[in-house]
Protein backbone atom coordinates (compact mmCIF):
# COMPACT_ATOMS: atom_id res chain seq x y z
CA UNK A 1 0.00 0.00 0.00
CA UNK A 2 1.00 3.58 -0.53
CA UNK A 3 0.69 6.82 1.68
CA UNK A 4 1.41 10.26 1.07
CA UNK A 5 2.86 12.57 3.59
CA UNK A 6 5.11 15.55 4.55
CA UNK A 7 6.51 17.84 6.89
CA UNK A 8 6.27 21.63 7.62
CA UNK A 9 8.90 22.91 9.72
CA UNK A 10 8.94 26.95 11.68
CA UNK A 11 12.01 28.06 12.91
CA UNK A 12 12.81 30.38 15.26
CA UNK A 13 15.79 33.57 14.80
CA UNK A 14 16.96 35.52 16.95
CA UNK A 15 20.53 37.66 17.12
CA UNK A 16 23.40 37.82 20.03
CA UNK A 17 24.89 41.26 19.63
CA UNK A 18 28.37 42.28 20.30
CA UNK A 19 28.79 43.65 23.74
CA UNK A 20 29.15 47.09 22.40
CA UNK A 21 26.61 46.54 19.71
CA UNK A 22 22.64 46.44 18.43
CA UNK A 23 20.61 43.63 18.79
CA UNK A 24 18.57 42.98 15.79
CA UNK A 25 14.82 41.51 16.11
CA UNK A 26 13.56 38.80 13.92
CA UNK A 27 12.16 40.86 11.56
CA UNK A 28 15.11 42.56 10.42
CA UNK A 29 17.37 38.79 10.72
CA UNK A 30 14.25 37.49 8.22
CA UNK A 31 14.81 40.38 5.94
CA UNK A 32 18.49 39.46 5.44
CA UNK A 33 17.91 35.69 5.77
CA UNK A 34 15.33 36.08 2.42
CA UNK A 35 17.15 37.88 0.32
CA UNK A 36 19.01 35.41 -1.80
CA UNK A 37 14.90 34.03 -1.84
CA UNK A 38 13.72 36.87 -3.03
CA UNK A 39 16.30 37.57 -5.54
CA UNK A 40 16.18 33.87 -6.98
CA UNK A 41 12.19 33.58 -6.69
CA UNK A 42 11.31 37.51 -6.69
CA UNK A 43 9.37 36.56 -3.53
CA UNK A 44 9.75 35.40 -0.06
CA UNK A 45 7.60 32.19 -1.04
CA UNK A 46 8.63 29.77 -3.45
CA UNK A 47 8.86 26.16 -3.89
CA UNK A 48 12.21 24.98 -5.02
CA UNK A 49 13.71 22.68 -7.68
CA UNK A 50 13.85 19.53 -4.94
CA UNK A 51 9.79 20.34 -4.86
CA UNK A 52 9.44 21.38 -1.57
CA UNK A 53 8.23 24.89 -0.14
CA UNK A 54 10.14 27.86 1.31
CA UNK A 55 8.43 30.78 2.73
CA UNK A 56 8.22 33.53 5.62
CA UNK A 57 5.52 32.96 7.56
CA UNK A 58 3.54 35.27 10.31
CA UNK A 59 6.31 36.30 12.93
CA UNK A 60 8.84 36.14 11.05
CA UNK A 61 9.37 32.59 11.32
CA UNK A 62 11.63 30.62 8.09
CA UNK A 63 9.57 28.15 7.32
CA UNK A 64 10.07 24.51 4.98
CA UNK A 65 7.72 22.17 4.00
CA UNK A 66 9.23 18.99 2.42
CA UNK A 67 8.26 17.65 -0.85
CA UNK A 68 5.36 14.62 -1.09
CA UNK A 69 6.79 11.61 -0.35
CA UNK A 70 5.88 8.50 0.21
CA UNK A 71 8.75 6.17 1.98
CA UNK A 72 10.08 7.35 5.20
CA UNK A 73 13.47 7.58 3.95
CA UNK A 74 12.43 10.06 1.72
CA UNK A 75 10.87 12.35 4.12
CA UNK A 76 14.14 11.89 7.13
CA UNK A 77 16.08 13.17 4.39
CA UNK A 78 13.84 16.24 2.43
CA UNK A 79 13.74 17.30 6.24
CA UNK A 80 17.27 16.77 7.01
CA UNK A 81 18.02 18.92 3.22
CA UNK A 82 15.71 21.57 4.40
CA UNK A 83 17.92 22.21 7.64
CA UNK A 84 20.41 22.25 5.72
CA UNK A 85 19.23 25.24 3.02
CA UNK A 86 18.41 27.02 5.86
CA UNK A 87 21.76 26.59 7.68
CA UNK A 88 23.51 28.26 3.89
CA UNK A 89 20.87 31.30 4.11
CA UNK A 90 21.80 31.68 7.61
CA UNK A 91 25.20 31.70 6.49
CA UNK A 92 24.57 34.57 3.72
CA UNK A 93 22.71 36.91 6.11
CA UNK A 94 25.85 36.42 8.50
CA UNK A 95 27.91 37.22 5.90
CA UNK A 96 25.29 40.64 4.56
CA UNK A 97 24.94 41.59 8.62
CA UNK A 98 28.83 41.75 8.93
CA UNK A 99 29.05 43.67 5.34
CA UNK A 100 26.46 46.47 6.72
CA UNK A 101 28.45 46.74 10.41
CA UNK A 102 26.69 44.71 12.39
CA UNK A 103 27.77 42.92 14.59
CA UNK A 104 27.22 39.86 16.79
CA UNK A 105 25.92 36.09 15.43
CA UNK A 106 22.31 35.52 13.78
CA UNK A 107 21.21 31.85 15.14
CA UNK A 108 18.49 29.70 13.80
CA UNK A 109 16.28 27.10 15.72
CA UNK A 110 14.61 24.07 15.13
CA UNK A 111 12.15 24.29 18.01
CA UNK A 112 8.48 24.94 18.97
CA UNK A 113 8.52 28.64 21.69
CA UNK A 114 10.71 31.52 21.50
CA UNK A 115 11.95 33.61 24.76
CA UNK A 116 8.99 35.08 25.09
CA UNK A 117 6.65 32.08 24.96
CA UNK A 118 5.54 32.25 21.72
CA UNK A 119 4.68 29.26 19.80
CA UNK A 120 5.26 27.64 16.53
CA UNK A 121 4.52 24.77 14.78
CA UNK A 122 6.04 21.24 13.14
CA UNK A 123 3.24 20.06 11.65
CA UNK A 124 2.55 16.52 9.79
CA UNK A 125 0.41 15.95 6.93
CA UNK A 126 -0.83 12.96 5.79
CA UNK A 127 -2.93 11.72 2.97
CA UNK A 128 -6.07 9.81 3.65
CA UNK A 129 -8.48 8.29 1.36
CA UNK A 130 -12.18 9.99 1.00
CA UNK A 131 -13.78 6.84 2.14
CA UNK A 132 -12.43 6.70 5.11
CA UNK A 133 -14.64 7.68 7.93
CA UNK A 134 -13.14 11.06 9.67
CA UNK A 135 -15.01 10.85 12.93
CA UNK A 136 -13.95 7.70 13.76
CA UNK A 137 -10.54 7.90 12.20
CA UNK A 138 -9.91 11.09 15.08
CA UNK A 139 -11.23 9.40 17.81
CA UNK A 140 -9.08 6.30 17.37
CA UNK A 141 -6.22 8.71 16.92
CA UNK A 142 -6.44 11.39 19.63
CA UNK A 143 -5.18 9.34 22.42
CA UNK A 144 -2.39 8.02 20.30
CA UNK A 145 -1.51 11.68 19.77
CA UNK A 146 -1.95 12.49 23.34
CA UNK A 147 0.61 9.46 24.25
CA UNK A 148 2.84 9.70 21.31
CA UNK A 149 4.40 12.42 22.98
CA UNK A 150 5.92 10.04 25.88
CA UNK A 151 7.92 8.50 22.77
CA UNK A 152 9.23 11.42 21.02
CA UNK A 153 8.94 14.20 22.55
CA UNK A 154 11.55 17.00 22.84
CA UNK A 155 11.62 17.74 26.24
CA UNK A 156 11.42 20.85 27.95
CA UNK A 157 11.70 22.85 30.98
CA UNK A 158 8.06 23.34 31.78
CA UNK A 159 5.58 24.86 34.97
CA UNK A 160 5.21 21.49 37.28
CA UNK A 161 1.10 23.05 37.23
CA UNK A 162 -0.32 23.69 33.61
CA UNK A 163 -3.38 25.75 32.33
CA UNK A 164 -6.49 23.88 31.23
CA UNK A 165 -8.22 26.76 29.30
CA UNK A 166 -6.55 29.58 27.43
CA UNK A 167 -8.12 32.23 29.82
CA UNK A 168 -5.67 30.45 32.20
CA UNK A 169 -1.88 31.10 33.04
CA UNK A 170 0.32 28.26 33.88
CA UNK A 171 1.50 28.79 37.61
CA UNK A 172 5.47 29.23 36.49
CA UNK A 173 6.66 29.06 40.60
CA UNK A 174 7.83 25.48 40.15
CA UNK A 175 9.38 24.23 36.94
CA UNK A 176 10.27 20.94 36.02
CA UNK A 177 11.37 18.75 33.35
CA UNK A 178 8.63 17.28 30.88
CA UNK A 179 8.15 15.54 27.82
CA UNK A 180 6.85 18.76 25.66
CA UNK A 181 6.10 22.29 25.96
CA UNK A 182 4.15 22.15 23.07
CA UNK A 183 1.54 20.11 24.90
CA UNK A 184 0.75 23.24 26.81
CA UNK A 185 -0.79 25.49 24.11
CA UNK A 186 -3.05 22.71 22.63
CA UNK A 187 -6.72 23.88 23.43
CA UNK A 188 -8.66 21.59 21.36
CA UNK A 189 -8.94 17.61 20.19
CA UNK A 190 -9.92 18.88 17.08
CA UNK A 191 -10.83 21.97 15.01
CA UNK A 192 -10.63 23.90 11.84
CA UNK A 193 -8.08 26.74 13.80
CA UNK A 194 -4.33 26.51 13.74
CA UNK A 195 -3.55 29.30 16.04
CA UNK A 196 -6.82 31.11 17.96
CA UNK A 197 -7.76 27.86 19.40
CA UNK A 198 -5.05 25.71 18.98
CA UNK A 199 -5.92 21.78 18.24
CA UNK A 200 -4.25 18.66 18.17
CA UNK A 201 -5.83 17.57 15.02
CA UNK A 202 -6.83 20.06 12.22
CA UNK A 203 -9.80 19.76 10.65
CA UNK A 204 -9.26 21.81 7.57
CA UNK A 205 -10.36 19.68 4.58
CA UNK A 206 -8.00 21.03 2.13
CA UNK A 207 -6.36 17.45 -0.07
CA UNK A 208 -3.88 19.19 -2.20
CA UNK A 209 -5.11 16.20 -4.65
CA UNK A 210 -8.58 14.93 -5.75
CA UNK A 211 -10.46 16.12 -3.44
CA UNK A 212 -13.42 13.38 -4.54
CA UNK A 213 -10.39 10.83 -3.75
CA UNK A 214 -8.27 11.95 -0.50
CA UNK A 215 -8.50 14.63 2.43
CA UNK A 216 -5.23 15.73 4.25
CA UNK A 217 -4.95 14.92 7.84
CA UNK A 218 -3.23 17.69 9.20
CA UNK A 219 -1.56 16.96 12.99
CA UNK A 220 -0.15 20.03 14.56
CA UNK A 221 0.55 18.75 18.21
CA UNK A 222 4.15 17.39 17.65
CA UNK A 223 7.33 18.70 18.92
CA UNK A 224 10.00 19.70 15.89
CA UNK A 225 12.54 17.13 15.99
CA UNK A 226 16.34 16.95 15.90
CA UNK A 227 17.38 13.99 15.96
CA UNK A 228 16.28 11.91 12.72
CA UNK A 229 15.97 8.39 14.93
CA UNK A 230 13.42 10.67 16.96
CA UNK A 231 12.01 11.83 13.29
CA UNK A 232 11.28 8.18 12.22
CA UNK A 233 9.65 6.98 14.82
CA UNK A 234 7.35 9.85 15.06
CA UNK A 235 6.40 9.82 11.73
CA UNK A 236 6.60 5.95 11.87
CA UNK A 237 3.89 5.14 14.30
CA UNK A 238 1.78 7.72 12.90
CA UNK A 239 1.93 6.14 9.48
CA UNK A 240 1.78 2.80 11.01
CA UNK A 241 -1.50 4.30 13.26
CA UNK A 242 -3.12 5.24 9.62
CA UNK A 243 -2.49 1.86 7.97
CA UNK A 244 -3.97 -0.07 10.72
CA UNK A 245 -7.16 2.73 10.74
CA UNK A 246 -7.45 2.79 6.90
CA UNK A 247 -7.50 -1.83 7.47
CA UNK A 248 -10.43 -1.96 9.71
CA UNK A 249 -8.36 -3.04 12.62
CA UNK A 250 -9.69 -3.50 15.56
CA UNK A 251 -8.71 -1.01 17.83
CA UNK A 252 -10.68 0.29 21.01
CA UNK A 253 -12.49 3.12 19.24
CA UNK A 254 -13.32 5.00 22.75
CA UNK A 255 -11.78 8.55 22.77
CA UNK A 256 -10.28 10.32 26.00
CA UNK A 257 -12.73 12.11 27.81
CA UNK A 258 -10.28 14.58 28.54
CA UNK A 259 -7.72 15.08 25.49
CA UNK A 260 -6.53 18.88 26.37
CA UNK A 261 -5.92 17.87 30.08
CA UNK A 262 -4.83 14.67 29.63
CA UNK A 263 -2.25 15.48 27.19
CA UNK A 264 -0.70 18.02 30.19
CA UNK A 265 -0.65 15.32 32.06
CA UNK A 266 1.24 12.99 29.94
CA UNK A 267 3.68 15.69 29.22
CA UNK A 268 4.56 15.58 33.13
CA UNK A 269 4.62 12.40 33.43
CA UNK A 270 7.70 10.29 32.62
CA UNK A 271 6.88 6.90 33.50
CA UNK A 272 3.89 6.73 31.15
CA UNK A 273 2.23 5.57 34.35
CA UNK A 274 -0.75 8.77 34.42
CA UNK A 275 -4.63 7.59 34.40
CA UNK A 276 -6.56 8.58 31.30
CA UNK A 277 -9.80 8.13 31.21
CA UNK A 278 -12.19 6.84 28.69
CA UNK A 279 -15.50 8.16 27.29
CA UNK A 280 -16.85 4.76 28.19
CA UNK A 281 -15.39 5.44 32.01
CA UNK A 282 -12.94 3.12 31.80
CA UNK A 283 -9.35 3.98 32.49
CA UNK A 284 -5.90 2.89 30.47
CA UNK A 285 -2.34 4.58 30.71
CA UNK A 286 0.26 6.12 28.23
CA UNK A 287 2.47 3.02 28.58
CA UNK A 288 -0.26 0.68 28.12
CA UNK A 289 -2.05 2.33 25.16
CA UNK A 290 1.62 2.73 23.30
CA UNK A 291 2.16 -0.75 23.85
CA UNK A 292 -1.38 -1.95 22.12
CA UNK A 293 -0.48 0.09 19.24
CA UNK A 294 2.63 -0.96 18.68
CA UNK A 295 1.78 -4.80 18.73
CA UNK A 296 -0.61 -4.25 16.32
CA UNK A 297 1.73 -1.94 14.36
CA UNK A 298 4.52 -4.96 14.23
CA UNK A 299 2.04 -7.14 12.83
CA UNK A 300 1.54 -4.54 9.97
CA UNK A 301 5.14 -4.74 9.74
CA UNK A 302 5.96 -8.47 9.67
CA UNK A 303 3.18 -8.86 6.71
CA UNK A 304 4.69 -6.73 4.55
CA UNK A 305 1.00 -4.91 4.73
CA UNK A 306 2.29 -0.87 5.62
CA UNK A 307 3.04 2.43 4.08
CA UNK A 308 6.48 3.66 5.04
CA UNK A 309 7.92 2.49 1.66
CA UNK A 310 11.58 1.55 3.18
CA UNK A 311 11.17 -2.13 4.91
CA UNK A 312 14.46 -1.96 6.89
CA UNK A 313 13.41 1.48 7.95
CA UNK A 314 9.19 0.12 9.29
CA UNK A 315 11.17 -2.64 11.09
CA UNK A 316 13.76 -0.19 12.57
CA UNK A 317 10.95 2.23 13.88
CA UNK A 318 9.17 -0.62 15.65
CA UNK A 319 12.27 -1.83 17.03
CA UNK A 320 12.91 1.63 18.72
CA UNK A 321 9.03 1.95 19.58
CA UNK A 322 9.30 -1.44 21.59
CA UNK A 323 13.05 -0.55 23.25
CA UNK A 324 11.84 3.02 24.07
CA UNK A 325 8.48 1.46 26.27
CA UNK A 326 11.30 -1.09 27.76
CA UNK A 327 13.01 2.23 28.74
CA UNK A 328 9.95 3.91 30.07
CA UNK A 329 9.00 1.11 32.33
CA UNK A 330 12.18 0.58 33.70
CA UNK A 331 13.52 4.23 33.80
CA UNK A 332 16.53 2.71 31.98
CA UNK A 333 17.36 4.73 29.22
CA UNK A 334 20.79 3.67 28.15
CA UNK A 335 19.40 1.91 25.24
CA UNK A 336 18.18 4.43 23.38
CA UNK A 337 20.22 7.83 24.61
CA UNK A 338 21.65 8.32 21.36
CA UNK A 339 18.16 8.07 19.28
CA UNK A 340 15.02 10.08 21.53
CA UNK A 341 15.54 13.77 22.00
CA UNK A 342 13.72 14.18 25.11
CA UNK A 343 15.78 11.28 26.24
CA UNK A 344 18.93 12.80 25.15
CA UNK A 345 18.45 16.68 26.31
CA UNK A 346 17.45 15.53 30.03
CA UNK A 347 20.53 13.86 29.72
CA UNK A 348 22.60 16.89 29.13
CA UNK A 349 20.19 18.75 31.63
CA UNK A 350 21.30 16.55 34.32
CA UNK A 351 24.87 16.62 33.60
CA UNK A 352 24.88 20.36 34.07
CA UNK A 353 22.79 20.41 37.07
CA UNK A 354 25.57 17.84 38.89
CA UNK A 355 27.77 20.35 37.88
CA UNK A 356 26.11 22.97 40.72
CA UNK A 357 23.13 24.32 39.15
CA UNK A 358 20.23 23.86 41.87
CA UNK A 359 17.45 24.88 40.08
CA UNK A 360 16.07 23.63 36.80
CA UNK A 361 14.61 27.55 36.12
CA UNK A 362 18.31 28.64 36.32
CA UNK A 363 18.82 30.76 33.03
CA UNK A 364 22.09 28.65 32.36
CA UNK A 365 19.56 25.70 31.84
CA UNK A 366 17.55 27.61 29.21
CA UNK A 367 20.38 28.66 27.25
CA UNK A 368 21.07 24.98 27.24
CA UNK A 369 17.73 24.09 26.28
CA UNK A 370 17.72 26.46 23.25
CA UNK A 371 21.04 25.63 22.20
CA UNK A 372 20.10 21.74 21.92
CA UNK A 373 17.72 23.19 18.88
CA UNK A 374 20.31 25.34 17.53
CA UNK A 375 21.16 24.66 14.14
CA UNK A 376 23.89 27.72 13.70
CA UNK A 377 27.15 25.75 12.62
CA UNK A 378 29.32 27.83 14.74
CA UNK A 379 26.63 27.90 18.44
CA UNK A 380 24.46 24.66 17.58
CA UNK A 381 25.10 21.44 20.00
CA UNK A 382 23.09 19.08 18.51
CA UNK A 383 25.43 18.41 14.88
CA UNK A 384 28.05 18.12 17.97
CA UNK A 385 26.21 15.22 19.68
CA UNK A 386 26.25 13.42 15.91
CA UNK A 387 29.47 14.32 15.19
CA UNK A 388 30.49 12.95 18.27
CA UNK A 389 28.91 9.70 17.86
CA UNK A 390 26.39 10.71 20.67
CA UNK A 391 23.58 11.10 18.75
CA UNK A 392 22.37 8.50 15.61
CA UNK A 393 21.94 9.99 12.49
CA UNK A 394 19.89 7.78 9.89
CA UNK A 395 20.47 10.54 6.60
CA UNK A 396 24.37 10.43 5.35
CA UNK A 397 25.91 14.03 4.92
CA UNK A 398 25.93 13.61 1.02
CA UNK A 399 22.19 11.91 1.07
CA UNK A 400 20.85 15.20 2.76
CA UNK A 401 23.08 17.87 0.26
CA UNK A 402 22.11 15.85 -2.49
CA UNK A 403 18.47 16.52 -1.71
CA UNK A 404 18.33 19.80 -1.75
CA UNK A 405 18.05 20.12 -5.26
CA UNK A 406 16.65 16.93 -6.66
CA UNK A 407 13.21 16.28 -5.44
CA UNK A 408 11.96 12.42 -4.04
CA UNK A 409 11.80 10.19 -7.54
CA UNK A 410 8.26 8.52 -6.99
CA UNK A 411 5.68 11.18 -6.31
CA UNK A 412 4.85 14.43 -8.20
CA UNK A 413 7.30 16.49 -6.58
CA UNK A 414 9.57 15.01 -9.39
CA UNK A 415 7.22 16.88 -11.78
CA UNK A 416 6.99 19.98 -9.74
CA UNK A 417 11.06 19.96 -8.88
CA UNK A 418 11.82 19.57 -12.86
CA UNK A 419 9.03 22.11 -14.14
CA UNK A 420 10.38 24.70 -11.77
CA UNK A 421 14.03 23.99 -12.56
CA UNK A 422 13.35 24.00 -16.60
CA UNK A 423 10.90 27.46 -15.87
CA UNK A 424 13.89 28.97 -14.01
CA UNK A 425 16.82 27.85 -16.46
CA UNK A 426 14.72 29.01 -19.44
CA UNK A 427 13.97 32.40 -17.50
CA UNK A 428 10.31 32.14 -18.06
CA UNK A 429 7.60 33.72 -15.68
CA UNK A 430 6.00 31.22 -13.80
CA UNK A 431 3.11 30.57 -10.92
CA UNK A 432 3.16 26.92 -8.89
CA UNK A 433 1.05 25.48 -6.14
CA UNK A 434 1.41 22.04 -4.75
CA UNK A 435 -0.84 21.16 -7.73
CA UNK A 436 -0.56 23.56 -9.89
CA UNK A 437 2.05 24.70 -12.80
CA UNK A 438 1.58 27.43 -14.61
CA UNK A 439 3.35 29.94 -17.35
CA UNK A 440 2.53 33.43 -16.10
CA UNK A 441 2.89 34.54 -20.11
CA UNK A 442 0.30 35.80 -23.10
CA UNK A 443 -0.46 31.68 -23.63
CA UNK A 444 -1.25 31.27 -19.53
CA UNK A 445 -0.72 27.34 -20.34
CA UNK A 446 -1.68 25.53 -16.52
CA UNK A 447 -1.53 21.93 -15.57
CA UNK A 448 -3.26 20.22 -12.09
CA UNK A 449 -1.40 17.32 -10.80
CA UNK A 450 -4.35 16.08 -8.96
CA UNK A 451 -2.66 12.70 -8.50
CA UNK A 452 0.04 12.75 -5.97
CA UNK A 453 1.55 9.32 -6.79
CA UNK A 454 2.06 10.22 -10.15
CA UNK A 455 5.78 10.69 -11.24
CA UNK A 456 4.59 11.42 -14.64
CA UNK A 457 2.09 13.51 -16.69
CA UNK A 458 1.76 13.72 -20.85
CA UNK A 459 0.45 17.45 -20.48
CA UNK A 460 3.35 18.72 -17.76
CA UNK A 461 6.26 17.28 -20.18
CA UNK A 462 5.14 18.84 -22.90
CA UNK A 463 4.40 22.16 -20.86
CA UNK A 464 8.31 21.66 -19.51
CA UNK A 465 9.23 20.28 -23.05
CA UNK A 466 8.68 23.98 -24.33
CA UNK A 467 10.72 26.07 -21.94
Amino acid sequence: MARIYGLETEYGLAHTADPEGRRIGPEEIARYLFRPVVEWGRSSNVFLPNGSRLYLDVGSHPEYATAECDDLRDLLTQDRAGEGLMIDLLDKAQTALEADGIGGRVHMVKNNTDAAGNSYGSHENFLIRRTLDFNRLTTVLLPFLVSRQLLVGAGAVIPRRSAFAPEEEADRSEMMFGLSARSDVMWEGLSSATTRSRPIINARDEPHADAEKYRRLHVIVGDSSMSTATSALKIGSAVLMLDLIEQGARIPENGLRHPVRDIRLVARDLTGQVVLERTDGTTTTPLGLLGDYRDRAQRIVESGEHSLGDDELAHYVIDLWTRMLTAVESQDFSSVDTEIDWVMKRTLIERSMQRGISDIADARIHRLDIAYHDITPATGLFPKLETGGMAKNLVPAGTAERAKTVPPESTRAAIRGEFVRAAHAARRDYTVDWVHLRLNDESGRAVALKDPFATTHPQAETLIAGL
